[in-house]
C-alpha cells in the first residue's frame, strides 16, 4: 500500500479528502437533527404552530381528496371502497342466484361513483375550516393523538359535507333499480329496527361510506406527516413536526 501511495499521491489525497468531507457532511447533519430534536412545542412561537399545522393540514387534505376523487378513488381501494349496505348483502348471493347479479354489481359501482364525484366538493370547506382554525386549536392538536386534526374535521365540517354530498349522491343513484327497491324496503325495515335508520335511504348510505372514506384517508395523511416531518418539503413543517416528535 506505501509504495502505491508513492506512486499515486494524487490519488490517495483526493480520497482523503472525500472521506473527510463525508465526515464533515455527516458532523453537519447530525448536528442539525439533534437541535431540532431539542425543541419541544412549548419552543413553538404561536405564529410557526399555527403555520406549520395549517400548512400540513392543506397538503394532506389536497392529496387525501386528489386520490378519493378521481376514477376508483373508492372502487380500487379496498379501505374505502363502499360495499352493498348489510341488508342488502346478506341476500347478494340470492340475487345473484336468481339471475340478479348486474343489479348488484350496477349499483356498487353507482355508490363508488357517486362517492368519487362528491368529494371534490369537500375541499374548500376543509380548507376554509383550517383557516378558521384557533392558536389554541392548532397546539391542542399538535400535542394530541396521531388524528387528533381528522377528529377536528369531523366536528367542525362533518354536517356541512353531508349536506354538499347529498344532493350528488342521489342523482347518481336515482335511477338505478336497485336503489330504488332498497329504499322501499329499507324504510319499513327501519321502523321495526332491522335497518339502521341511518341506513334507510341508499342516498344516506353512501353519503355517510363517503364520509368515513374520506376521514380515514385524511387520518392516513396526518399520521405519515406525524412519522416523517424530515421527509416534509417545508422547513416549518419540519419544524414543527419535528418539536411535536420529541
Amino acid at each position: 500500500m506505501s509504495s502505491e501511495r508513492k506512486l499515486y499521491p494524487n490519488i490517495f489525497n483526493f480520497r482523503a479528502g472525500l472521506v473527510m468531507k463525508k465526515s464533515l457532511m455527516t458532523g453537519l447533519f447530525m448536528l442539525f437533527v439533534t437541535h431540532a430534536n431539542a425543541l419541544s412545542v412549548a419552543d413553538l412561537s404561536n405564529a410557526e404552530a399555527s403555520g406549520g399545522l395549517k400548512e400540513a393540514l392543506t397538503q394532506g387534505v389536497g392529496k387525501a381528496v386528489s386520490l378519493l376523487g378521481s376514477t376508483d378513488g373508492f372502487l380500487g381501494n379496498k379501505e374505502v371502497k363502499i360495499p352493498l349496505p348489510d341488508s342488502l348483502k346478506k341476500i347478494e348471493k340470492g340475487m345473484k342466484f336468481m339471475g340478479m347479479g348486474k343489479q348488484s354489481d350496477e349499483l356498487v359501482l353507482k355508490m363508488n361513483r357517486a362517492a368519487e364525484a362528491a368529494v371534490p366538493e369537500a375541499k374548500a370547506l376543509l380548507v376554509d375550516s383550517i383557516k378558521k382554525m384557533s392558536v389554541a386549536d392548532a397546539k391542542s392538536i399538535l400535542t394530541g393523538p396521531n388524528d387528533a386534526a381528522t377528529q377536528y374535521f369531523k366536528k367542525t365540517t362533518s354536517t356541512q359535507m353531508a349536506a354538499k354530498f347529498l344532493p350528488i349522491v342521489q342523482k347518481a343513484t336515482e335511477k338505478v333499480q336497485l336503489a330504488e327497491t332498497y329504499n322501499k324496503y329499507a324504510e319499513m325495515g327501519s321502523r321495526f329496527g332491522v335497518v339502521k335508520k341511518e341506513d334507510a335511504k341508499i342516498e344516506q348510505y353512501v353519503t355517510n361510506k363517503a364520509l368515513d372514506g374520506l376521514y380515514l384517508m385524511i387520518a392516513k395523511e396526518e399520521a405519515a406527516i406525524r412519522q416523517d416531518p424530515v421527509g416534509q418539503a417545508s422547513n416549518l413543517l419540519k419544524k414543527v413536526f419535528g418539536a411535536v416528535s420529541n
